[in-house]
């Protein structure tokens, strides 16, 4: 805009006396107004129409920074005004939507990238705000090859064309529309004369010596005069309306640069090593010149060789500092941060969770049984309220932490379930009338990975085949598991190798003294008649009303244990495998035996062969005996107000075992990361977190989670970054904690640390077993030795002298 006025395309603007005539598509014909009010008014009809006009194959849309900085499109740093497209992946927009659920910048749009055909979206910068947001996201596979299309034509066009399309405007003559004169009217001009002053001075007094001197201003009347301030009535000054003008404009500045600029190709290199001929090698090894070579650096070479030796080049010193704040009394924070809380207010009401087990395959999907809170008496009291409520396994999800992704129906309340670790679709689980019960929930897989539309009900899957009543346990089924796929067991307890490498097997345990193994395959006779009935032509299709999948058909109230291992007077809460041992702790007591049946030699009869050991430590229900994940000898058990770690193998007692707490445990579990760390749960809530390297009389660090009894804790590992730690409470709500850094990340030589720990606590076992033994002795020692005194004094003839 110059200092009179600007004629431009489309629009006609007059600097004048505070007014602006506007004419455009937007008015009809001009009308004076304000200048600030006009072009407000202009500039928001302009935003309005264009915001209201984005085509339909693009949705504008808002990233946060940290949507920016995780998808690699950050504002004038990734993606600029001369680069404005970013590809995404469609897999990766998923995945956050599942993670961050609502939080995620996405899920308003979830729908429209699901439905997205192809596997990479196209995100474009939108710097100038032409649809209102500072990107949008093209939703068709047409629109997109549009956009790439305006690249690939660029690409193609030749740097002459470019410069040449790009010429400098070349300023227009001036036009004069009166408002020079409206400029002059508002400058400053003299209406009158300007009044001069002359000030003289006689020419005797110029230089002539000042003197000063002090004196009193109170002694003189003209001393000094206050002028104090004060209002006179007399007058009323008021400012009067002022109309200024003012023209500001910027220096024009008239700059050039002249940069080179070449388009990006596509250029490749072969690349061929050269070698010297066998000639030229003999040669070069004969010389003089290499020889020379060798002797001069080969002592260099031998100190460095040592040097190498001397110190570890490739240690980390960098992540050994970091290592530091993690110790005791360090800045490091090492709390457990909630992450997040699910619960229902229908199918968790009034119940507690039993057991929970992460999914093994599908990130951020977790499984909980949830029971009846009742005592036995109620129970049987409520049996015909129980029947119309069955038992439920909750699917929970990050990506919707409100209600849960499927529910498996069960025929009674179920203490212990297991995903299959060959096919996690596969599910097994016990329940409290002894019965076992096998779930197949492949046909809701898309449905736990979110890439199924959602229903308006929580989809309910009935269970394939359930053992019969006759033939299972006396008692609740309180764990279960699978057999690992590298062996089997045969009927006579004898460990076998699995060639198929399929999971197959399952063991359970419950307070009616057995252990019993099941097979899930289908015995050998019913595999002929079936083979037999598919041989028929015609055959009349199974009626199954529920849906339920026939992966199990064969084995529905037919199940039957393949060896149960009985032990009078022993009842069993929780087992441990180690090929052909278990573990069965009763109250306060466990029993090391073998599964292995021994075969009588007189009736030849099969019986379970005797406990090799017995050991009452705990003071309570044993409610936890977990193996170590880094050592497979070292075992962690959890009863009453203590709990002990056990090494197979040593039958003196638990190589630690801890104080009585004030409250009592309910449940333990190893960290999945540093071997040094287990979590304790209480039942008032807390979590005490053990270091054995730090502290091995109390807790690290004691945090409350929740207002009532801890019934489970499962951690879980998502990434090197991110550590999970799933707890349930009594009153059936699910806890996810994120494991902090100081509990996640082991030191340098964590497990070496460990491993000799335990064996010099092995070792002080031995020890103080000698000195028992040495003891026992000394006092039998004792004891025989006052006894022969005592024999001596009694059998000592005693001579009497009389004297006259």
């Amino acid at each position: 805009m110059g200092a009179g006025g600007l004629n431009t395309k489309g629009r006609h603007t007059q600097l004048g006396s505070g007014y602006l005539s506007c004419t455009s598509a937007f008015s009809g014909s001009p009308q004076p107004q304000p200048c600030g009010k006009a072009l407000m008014q202009a500039t928001g009809e302009m935003r309005a129409i264009i915001m209201q006009s984005h085509p339909n194959d693009i949705l504008p849309l808002t990233l946060t920074s940290a949507t920016q900085e995780l998808f690699g499109c950050r504002c004038d740093e990734d993606v600029t005004g001369d680069n404005p497209y970013k590809i995404l992946r469609k897999e990766d927009i998923v995945q956050d939507m599942r993670m961050r659920a609502a939080v995620s910048d996405f899920s308003p749009m979830k729908q429209l990238v699901l439905d997205y055909p192809e596997d990479e979206l196209l995100l474009v910068y939108d710097r100038d705000f032409i649809y209102g947001s500072s990107f949008y996201l093209v939703l068709t596979a047409d629109a997109k090859e549009r956009h790439l299309k305006v690249i690939e034509v660029a690409l193609e066009r030749e740097p002459s064309e470019v410069f040449a399309a790009q010429k400098t405007s070349e300023p227009q003559p001036w036009i004069s529309l009166g408002s020079e004169q409206e400029i002059e009217e508002e400058s400053v001009t003299d209406s009158r004369p300007r009044l001069k002053y002359r000030i003289s001075r006689v020419r005797r007094e110029f230089g002539a010596p000042i003197f000063f001197s002090d004196r009193n201003a109170m002694e003189t009347k003209d001393g000094f005069i206050e002028c104090t301030p004060y209002q006179d009535k007399n007058f009323s000054l008021k400012q009067m309306e002022r109309h200024t003008g003012v023209q500001t404009i910027p220096n024009l500045k008239s700059s050039s640069t002249q940069t080179q600029w070449t388009y990006p190709r596509s250029m490749c290199t072969q690349y061929e090593p050269r070698e010297f001929s066998e000639e030229k090698k003999e040669n070069c090894l004969q010389s003089e010149k290499l020889k020379n070579f060798v002797n001069s650096v080969a002592s260099r070479f031998e100190i460095a060789i040592q040097q190498n030796e001397i110190m570890d080049v490739f240690f980390d010193d960098w992540k050994a500092l970091s290592e530091e704040d993690s110790g005791y009394g360090r800045k490091a924070d090492p709390h457990l941060k909630e992450y997040q809380s699910f619960t229902d207010l229908h199918f968790s009401k009034e119940k507690t969770i039993s057991n929970i087990n992460w999914h093994p395959t599908i990130n951020g999907v977790i499984a909980v049984a949830v029971t009846e809170r009742l005592s036995f008496e109620d129970r049987i009291n409520g049996s015909t309220k129980l029947l119309l409520n069955p038992s439920l396994i909750l699917f929970w999800s990050f990506s919707d932490p409100i209600n849960p992704q499927l529910l498996l129906e069960c025929p009674d309340d179920v203490f212990s379930f297991e995903f299959c670790p060959s096919d996690p679709n596969i599910i097994v689980g016990g329940c409290m009338n002894g019965q076992v019960v096998l779930w197949d929930i492949s046909t809701h897989v898309e449905q736990l990975q979110g890439t199924h539309k959602r229903e308006n009900e929580t989809p309910v899957v009935r269970y394939c085949a359930v053992s019969g009543i006759e033939n299972g346990h006396k008692a609740p089924i309180t764990d279960i598991q699978w057999l690992p796929g590298t062996f089997e067991v045969s009927r006579m307890g004898v460990p076998m190798e699995n060639k198929n490498g399929i999971c197959v097997q399952i063991v359970t345990c419950a307070p009616d003294c057995c252990v019993m193994f099941w097979d899930i395959r289908a015995p050998r006779v019913l595999q002929t008649m079936a083979d037999q009935r598919k041989q028929k032509v015609e055959e009349k299709p199974l009626e199954n009303p529920h849906g339920v999948p026939n992966t199990f058909k064969h084995l529905d109230l037919t199940w039957k244990p393949l060896i149960r291992v009985q032990h009078i007077s022993y009842c069993k809460t929780r087992l441990q495998l180690v090929l052909s041992t278990t573990f069965c702790p009763q109250d306060g007591e466990l029993v090391y035996t073998d599964w292995k049946l021994e075969k009588d030699n007189d009736s030849g009869r099969l019986f379970s062969a005797k406990p090799s050991h017995r050991f009452i430590i705990h003071d309570g229900q044993v409610n936890t005996v977990r193996r170590s994940p880094f050592f497979k000898d070292i075992i962690l058990t959890v009863g009453g107000w203590t709990f002990a770690i056990w090494k197979e193998g040593v039958t003196n007692g638990p190589i630690i075992q801890s104080s009585c707490s004030q409250k009592k445990c309910t449940v333990g579990y190893w960290s999945q990361s540093r071997p040094a760390v287990l979590f304790i749960g209480k039942e008032d809530g807390n979590i005490d977190v053990w270091d054995l390297l730090e502290k091995t009389h109390e807790p690290s660090q004691t945090q409350n989670i929740t207002a009532t009894q801890i019934t489970c804790i499962k951690p879980w590992i998502v990434s090197s970054k991110q550590h999970l730690l799933a707890v349930s409470d009594h009153l059936g709500t699910l806890h996810i904690l994120e494991i902090p850094w100081t509990l996640r990340s082991p030191s340098s030589n964590e497990k070496l640390s460990m491993s000799k720990y335990f064996e010099k606590e092995v070792d002080r076992l031995v020890y103080f077993e000698k000195r028992r033994e040495m003891r026992a002795k000394e006092k039998k020692d004792y004891e025989a030795e006052e006894l022969r005194k005592k024999t001596y004094l009694i059998k000592r003839p005693v001579i009497f002298i009389i004297e006259k």
